[in-house]
């Protein structure tokens, strides 16, 4: 059903749920936190975003920060942004080097959106508010997984710290042949905060091209890279069918968390309990035989694919109460046994006990967290 209501232009529009095909766009929900490294090269804080990089001398710290009040972005209400913070690039700016934020969509999710992909009259548009510490010009590019990629660019000028809105409308393209219509990547869109000549060149802005790794964008100026922990920061990211960049579409934290889920999911993390702060995990725990610890964990959202488990690497995390007894213990190992809607995890080196006796897991210190990966 459509709602009509007033537009950030003044224009009165129709409203549809569901137009945003970004997941976790206001950068609501951070799951990673306490598990990841806020350097890893990929997923490391806010959920379904990524910032990849090479070549660095110093590595880019990613992170979930608050929007600050008295802000535009503030004022229709976001209140989180990511945010990118340089490292110290000591030797300048590479050929090889660069640095991006990701988002990776599934190919069923562009291909059913309503987007008429290899039809020129067809468009889709990204909007998104964005803020550099350093002022300079950036690219972002779009890509989209037909039977070749083809790769969008576009420039982004901003001045120093000054949040600013960005929209750019793309069309569809008669080169296409079809999307990729599976589980797997079918788009993408790849904020440019510094791209080396290795990846640059004369690169045609506005227009769809076949992916060259030698030539995805203009050469890009240097400064914000070459500037010790320069902050680069994004927050309301909207792509939706059609030629105009309407309202964002802000959903609950709960709806968010749930579409997250399909990707990384948090199984247990010490603090979430009672107590002592202890948790629980939630699932079967049983001796197999006498120094293997069986654990089945369910999923609460069905996975995207067969998740890979990510067990916290510390020293006494997690506790097995059974029979009068308890083993504290390190961590676990995945298993061989995982389905799209269930793990099994064991231990085979810091427990011992009878075979068949059964019992529940418990978090012991503030390092303790179990999450399952199934990221595009």
């Amino acid at each position: 059903m459509a709602v009509s209501r007033i537009n950030e232009a003044g224009l009165n529009v129709n409203q549809y749920g569901n137009r945003n095909l970004i997941i976790n766009g206001a950068m609501q929900v951070a799951q990673r936190v306490g598990l990841e490294s806020s350097t890893r090269n990929g997923y490391g804080s806010v959920d379904r975003w990524s910032v990849l990089y090479t070549g660095n001398d110093e590595a880019p710290t990613q992170e979930q920060v608050d929007v600050a009040s008295g802000t535009t972005p503030y004022d229709l209400d976001f209140r989180k942004a990511y945010k990118i913070t340089n490292g110290n690039q000591t030797s300048g700016a590479g050929a090889g080097d660069y640095i991006g934020i990701y988002y990776y969509m599934e190919g069923q999710d562009i291909s059913s959106s309503g987007w008429k992909a290899t039809d020129p009259d067809s468009k889709i548009t990204i909007s998104y508010w964005v803020k550099s510490s350093v002022a300079q010009t950036f690219y972002a590019k779009a890509r989209a997984y037909a039977s070749s990629q083809y790769e969008y660019t576009y420039s982004i000028a901003l001045s120093a710290d000054t949040w600013t809105k960005v929209t750019e409308t793309m069309p569809g393209n008669s080169n296409f042949s079809s999307l990729v219509n599976t589980n797997a990547a079918g788009f993408n869109h790849n904020l440019m905060l510094f791209f080396g000549t290795d990846y640059t060149n004369n690169k045609t802005l506005g227009e769809w091209a076949v992916k060259d790794n030698a030539n995805k964008s203009p050469d890009m100026t240097s400064t914000w890279y070459t500037t010790n922990d320069a902050t680069f920061e994004i927050t309301g990211v909207q792509l939706e069918v059609g030629d105009t960049a309407t309202d964002f579409e802000h959903r609950t934290f709960a709806d968010d968390l749930q579409k997250c889920e399909r990707y990384y999911q948090v199984l247990v993390k010490h603090g979430d309990g009672s107590g002592a702060a202890n948790s629980i995990l939630g699932g079967s725990a049983l001796m197999y035989n006498s120094t293997y610890l069986s654990v089945t964990a369910s999923f609460r959202t069905p996975m995207r694919t067969f998740p890979t488990l990510r067990s916290a690497d510390s020293t006494g995390c997690f506790k097995f109460y059974r029979n009068n007894a308890n083993d504290v213990f390190d961590d676990f190992t995945q298993a061989g046994s995982r389905t799209k809607y269930a793990i099994e995890m064991y231990n085979t080196t810091d427990v011992s006990g009878t075979a068949g006796h059964g019992g529940f897991i418990e978090t012991v210190n503030s390092n303790a967290t179990l999450a399952v990966d199934a990221e595009l």
